[in-house]
């Protein structure tokens, strides 16, 4: 029979020292939260009968996942951070937030302060020329009612034909496949850029080490990734998974949403190339992002969550 304490009085008790609650010191937020935390690992101990070796080994797989940085990659593996987003839909829904574009996650690859640009931009530093295939993306940023949004920030950032992202990469250039891009009068962006490839998780890294025990797999479709903002409306965090990926809908990050599917289309015309400033095959991508009102200052701006900010 399995010894079980972590209901008892005196345990309860203690678990409430360990948080903090004897004393008027600190974060009562933060009290209240880690109480909750010791509670539910002794039950879960317990209900579960974790060995000592399996206790230990998870500790030492959590030291191995801050130390390589994939916390965050863990927590959109394992779906976490979709079900923030099914959270925020439910609760939208409960007080009447509906309509707009689909938010997604966000994912752990976001670099701060790319360059700002007018209208349109080029994203890509024209390393790849001759390996990638040249992506003409526009799209136009409206309200619910269909009226253009001028002035929008659409921020945007993917990873190159390897799967790898600016920054993370060192040998990309800074803020490689990285742009800011205000919409004109009329609410519209344009960029050139290249069709991304999906990634997978290192083989060797401790997310993927996670998932080879689950039986699944760590990989992501090709897609591009997405904030908007603009006064007056809710900021969104969304992307695009690209059509035609093997892994559209077998996301490992669980990222793909109805309504968040770009259609590429591929180009063969020389005469319609040489127009487009380019050679050979391109391909377009046209995607519109639909805002909602913002009811306070507060929804304009993203997540305080702690992002890379390069040097």
């Amino acid at each position: 029979m399995t010894v079980k304490i972590s209901q008892t009085a005196e345990l309860q008790a203690f678990f409430k020292q360990a948080a903090g609650l004897d004393n008027d010191q600190g974060s009562p937020r933060v009290k209240q939260i880690l109480l909750r935390i010791l509670q539910d690992s002794a039950r879960l101990i317990e209900d579960l009968e974790i060995t000592d070796d399996e206790f230990w080994s998870a500790i030492d797989y959590l030291n191995r996942l801050g130390g390589r940085g994939e916390a965050a990659l863990l927590i959109a593996g394992l779906g976490i951070e979709h079900f923030l987003d099914l959270l925020n839909d439910a609760r939208d829904a409960q007080v009447g937030h509906t309509g707009g574009t689909p938010r997604t996650i966000e994912g752990p690859l976001y670099v701060a302060g790319a360059p700002l640009c007018e209208g349109e931009a080029r994203m890509d530093d024209g390393t790849e020329e001759g390996v990638a295939t040249t992506l003409f993306i526009e799209g136009q940023v409206i309200d619910l009612q269909g009226k253009p949004i001028a002035g929008a920030i659409v921020d945007l950032w993917q990873a190159n034909t390897k799967g790898n992202y600016s920054y993370f990469d060192k040998s990309q250039s800074a803020f490689n496949l990285r742009r800011r891009i205000v919409t004109d009068a009329e609410g519209r962006y344009r960029a050139r850029s290249i069709v991304p490839s999906g990634y997978g998780c290192d083989p060797q890294g401790p997310t993927q080490e996670c998932l080879d025990l689950l039986g699944r797999h760590g990989q992501r479709p090709a897609h591009i990734h997405y904030f908007i903002s603009a006064p007056g409306y809710r900021h969104l965090t969304t992307q695009i998974n690209l059509s035609g990926d093997k892994y559209l809908w077998d996301d490992f990050a669980y990222a793909t949403r109805e309504g968040l599917i770009g259609e590429v289309n591929f180009v063969e015309d020389a005469a319609l190339a040489a127009k487009r400033g380019v050679e050979g095959r391109f391909a377009e991508l046209s995607f519109d992002f639909q805002l909602q009102p913002a009811v306070e200052t507060g929804e304009e701006q993203r997540s305080l969550r702690p992002r890379a900010l390069q040097a």
